[in-house]
């Protein structure tokens, strides 16, 4: 009854009336909210498709190469090579006892997802281990990287989207949100580093004493990392503008009505002079750069400077 209670009763406002948890009436408008559950399931859902893809990119890109990715899984990889037992075996076995340290430690929801990730993970590992893919399987042949560079831009992609959504894959991702969490101060750089670079050792001595899955290793874990940071930074970058000015309205309106984009207008004053200025805000797309500099120079008298925007969000578009 308390249940049904909450779900149907209008609390009401000047403005508006909330109907429940999923529903507003603004104004005499409705609009349906998504229901949070469908968000959960759909992101656990994402979590496990992005492992599902790690683990079909580890069966055609890694395994068939010879070399260690980076990370627990590297080692995992380099076990699997010697004692011919299944990553996804090993996985399980290194990860579970992590994801409790996650549940007690860090975050409940984290830990969820993490282990959504590690048992999608293991299972397809599981699964395509006993289906011939050699077909499928990518041998580097006479182009020896080109199997690292595919699972580097893979796992960087699936890294990136799964810590987006409150995720890991497991390993020294969960170390490093437990440490993060008991010491924000903490770097984890170098612990980070010295693993990977620990499994890019021992790949020499695994692998036959070559230099060729040191390399390989190397490549992947470069291209891993970089495809997660732009990922993590969001792909929404831009360009902001700050301009110094005394012709505030002329050059906003140039600037709504070529370029598009809103401006914001602060008021200030030049220290070395004591006379009153404008300071316009702006923030365009990075293509909008050249036509923001055209529009400059018909103001001989601003002083600009501009700086990049790694991600926008909110109401980032274009002016009607």
């Amino acid at each position: 009854m308390q249940k049904f209670f909450c779900i149907f009763s209008c609390i009401s406002s000047e403005n508006a009336v909330y109907c429940g948890p999923n529903e507003i009436d603004f104004g005499g408008t409705h609009i349906a909210m998504e229901h949070p559950t469908w968000n959960t399931l759909r992101s656990y859902g994402a979590v496990a498709g992005l492992a599902c893809v790690m683990g079909l990119s580890y069966q055609l890109f890694v395994f068939p190469n010879a070399f260690a990715p980076a990370g627990i899984n590297g080692l995992a990889t380099m076990l699997q090579y010697l004692l011919h037992v299944s990553i996804g075996y090993l996985s399980l076995l290194i990860n579970l006892p992590l994801i409790l340290l996650a549940w007690k430690k860090v975050d409940p929801d984290f830990a969820r997802k993490t282990l959504t990730f590690v048992l999608a993970f293991s299972a397809v590992n599981l699964i395509l281990g006993r289906v011939d893919l050699s077909a499928l399987a990518y041998h580097t042949g006479s182009s020896a990287i080109l199997g690292p560079v595919a699972a580097g831009v893979v796992s960087g992609a699936v890294y990136g989207w799964v810590i987006r959504r409150n995720g890991s894959t497991g390993g020294t991702d969960i170390v490093a949100a437990w440490v993060r969490k008991k010491r924000p101060e903490a770097s984890l750089v170098w612990v980070i580093f010295t693993l990977n670079a620990s499994v890019a050792v021992l790949s020499f001595f695994v692998y036959g004493c070559q230099f060729e899955p040191v390399i390989l290793c190397l490549i992947y874990c470069y291209l891993s990392s970089s495809i997660s940071d732009t990922i993590l930074k969001g792909g929404k970058s831009a360009m902001k503008f700050e301009v110094i000015t005394r012709q505030p309205e002329e050059l906003s309106r140039q600037l709504l009505q070529q370029l598009h984009h809103g401006v914001t207008v602060l008021q200030a004053e030049g220290m070395y002079s004591e006379t009153p200025r404008c300071l316009l805000i702006c923030v365009v797309n990075r293509h909008q750069v050249v036509r923001f500099q055209e529009i400059l120079a018909r103001f001989p008298d601003t002083f600009a400077y501009v700086s990049s925007v790694s991600e926008t969000l909110g109401n980032f578009k274009h002016v009607a």
